[in-house]
């Protein structure tokens, strides 16, 4: 679980830049579409490989694509249309924050999303 808070700005820094991979995969969630959230009764999931994702602030603001690649070390998710061209005609995805996209479709290759969402359902109904 998370260590206690504290108001300090370079400890928490700190806790960000050197958190372990679990908790920067709880750190790397962003928020679902209007759509997906009605339907599973949930703000935000992790993103992960295969998820449709829009692009709604930075360069690439208005791009849609697949979710190629997560860096959990660099905090970043490589989306397929959100590329630039090298000198040599070469062409090389550009790394953007989670907290910049929407999730539009989930992938659900693994049983953890599944099981995601059944938890989220089941918290709400004891409530």
């Amino acid at each position: 679980m998370f260590r206690s808070a504290t108001s300090s700005a370079r400890v928490q820094r700190k806790r960000h830049f050197n958190a372990p991979s679990h908790e920067r995969r709880v750190r790397m969630s962003s928020r679902l579409s209007t759509e997906l959230r009605k339907e599973h009764g949930r703000r935000s999931l992790p993103v992960c490989i295969d998820d449709e994702v829009k692009v709604i602030s930075g360069r690439f603001k208005g791009n849609e694509g697949k979710v190629v690649r997560v860096a959990r070390a660099s905090y970043a998710i490589f989306v397929e249309k959100c590329d630039k061209k090298k000198p040599n005609k070469q062409e090389y995805l550009i790394p953007i924050h989670p907290s910049n996209v929407v999730i539009t479709k989930i992938s659900f290759k693994g049983d953890s999303r599944k099981a995601i969402l059944k938890r989220a359902v089941k918290v709400e109904e004891e409530q």
